[in-house]
């Protein structure tokens, strides 16, 4: 089948009006004709791409660069191709070359840095974000990207800039105010929050993560009842066990177990904050947990020193060098007492000291898993084979600091590594304390169990992200600090929300 004008322009046409297979089999089938045509592998790598067969669309795209090496948007679309089927460092070689070819492509230099800013190379996507806005400084959306990276760095003056920068260039930019009010909720500011989560709703009313926050900041204010709608218009993530909360908080204990045992009977028994609602509520109700996720996670609590840790070691010094002296904004904390915490997510910072330390986090995540192989509970049997960081923060304590008793709602794993710790004559002061009660759920008596563990410095603990757990207060006039942080699932990822 001989590739001419008419048969091209047919071709084209199919593509054209959607037919998207039709298209792809045609163009194959005058490749193997024409194997040098490159209107043919063009148009295949489009077709490919656009039903999302993105791995063959990657091949077609290189053969249409072998025939044809100075499109740049070929090198464009191969490398949002490449990173479709998680070939990141491919896809940024592409990215690369296209502005090689096409230094101006401002596209290109957005699309790059939000690749950076994936793989936690932060300083790099801000460069790259920079440099597109100088192409094309009208581009609200890199201003956006840029409040993004800036926020996961901590810097949260320059994230409020940025997110402002957008929504002037872009009046309607639902986003950004939902992700200024966020930074603003970072900083302590909940009033502006609000406004900005507002102005989101105000454009669009199913924004999912604004109706979200807003939910979150009514619960937090124990307006429970004006909460519920906002999480059911969200429907995101968690948004169903937080409805649960809302119930629970509020004592409305028969809609709860009715909502509870409806849902439990919808999806496995994966979700961390599921298990501690019901865990206390079957405890308050002396009943049978039916929750399988980790029915007694007092027994799951994983406590180990990390040899690279121990007194005096280079990179204790680094961690605690990098803590105190590097550029990193401060997180307002109500349940902190005495203390500061930090904001961004620490190990996508560039510090080579948090890398080196989360690379020993997964290390003991993976060997949690192997101590506790054989138990019988959905923690275990349904481990993941990958866990990311969700969210990662240091802890800084002074004398009388302590933690109120709290869950990390979006985690799986949990964990503190301790880097420094105060010398107190009470073995309780400044312990680490966990349990199956606590952020003032309602109890109908006081036989919720507890334990604790006073770490020393270079110990990891870590624990179901189900149970509860605070900081005993203590009056030693010596620092208490320890890096924490959340691991959940990588594919729990995309619309993973900071959980501090």
């Amino acid at each position: 089948m001989q590739a001419t004008p008419q048969t091209i322009q047919q071709l084209i046409q199919r593509f054209n009006q959607g037919h998207l297979a039709e298209a792809e089999q045609q163009a194959k089938a005058l490749i193997a004709h024409n194997p040098r045509e490159f209107i043919l592998h063009h148009v295949l790598s489009l077709a490919l791409d656009q039903q999302q067969k993105y791995a063959e669309a990657v091949t077609s795209y290189q053969s249409a660069i072998q025939l044809k090496p100075n499109m740049p948007d070929l090198y464009f679309n191969l490398a949002i191709a490449l990173t479709q089927i998680n070939q990141l460092e491919e896809a940024e070689t592409a990215y690369r070359q296209a502005i090689k070819v096409q230094p101006n492509f401002f596209e290109a230099h957005g699309n790059l840095g939000t690749l950076l800013q994936r793989q936690g190379k932060l300083d790099e996507a801000i460069q790259s974000y920079q440099n597109g806005l100088r192409i094309n400084p009208q581009d609200a959306r890199a201003y956006f990207n840029l409040g993004t990276v800036l926020r996961d760095k901590g810097l949260l003056d320059e994230a409020v800039n940025h997110y402002q920068q957008a929504i002037t260039l872009f009046p309607n930019y639902t986003d950004a105010y939902n992700n200024l009010g966020e930074t603003y909720r970072d900083q302590g500011n909940m009033p502006d929050a609000v406004l900005q989560y507002q102005e989101a709703l105000t454009r669009n009313p199913q924004h999912a993560h604004a109706n979200y926050n807003m939910a979150e900041f009514l619960y937090l204010a124990k307006r429970y009842a004006e909460a519920i709608p906002y999480f059911e218009q969200s429907q995101l993530d968690d948004w169903q066990e937080r409805i649960l909360y809302c119930l629970y908080k509020d004592s409305q204990f028969d809609a709860f177990k009715q909502k509870r045992d409806a849902l439990i009977k919808q999806a496995p028994h994966t979700s961390p904050f599921l298990a501690t609602l019901s865990t206390h509520y079957s405890i308050n109700f002396k009943e049978e947990d039916p929750y399988t996720f980790c029915k007694n996670g007092l027994d799951f609590v994983y406590h180990r020193a990390i040899p690279e840790l121990a007194e005096g070691s280079p990179l204790l010094k680094a961690l605690l060098h990098d803590i105190h002296h590097a550029d990193i904004a401060e997180r307002k904390q109500a349940r902190l007492t005495n203390g500061k915490q930090s904001a961004g997510n620490l190990f996508k910072r560039p510090e080579a000291s948090f890398r080196e330390l989360s690379a020993l986090i997964k290390r003991a995540f993976s060997d949690y898993s192997q101590h506790f192989a054989n138990a019988d509970c959905a923690l275990i049997t349904a481990f993941p084979d990958t866990l990311e960081f969700t969210s990662s923060w240091y802890v800084k304590m002074q004398q009388g600091g302590h933690l109120n008793a709290h869950i990390h709602e979006i985690g799986w794993i949990s964990g503190a590594v301790y880097l420094a710790m105060p010398q107190t004559e009470d073995e309780r002061e400044g312990a680490f304390e966990y349990g199956t009660h606590g952020d003032e759920y309602p109890q109908l008596h006081s036989d919720f169990p507890t334990a604790y563990i006073k770490p020393k410095v270079g110990d990891i603990v870590l624990f179901p992200s189900s149970l509860f757990h605070r900081t005993i207060p203590f009056n030693a006039q010596e620092e208490r600090i320890c890096v924490a942080f959340d691991l959940k699932p990588k594919a729990d990822l995309s619309n993973a929300r900071s959980n501090y």
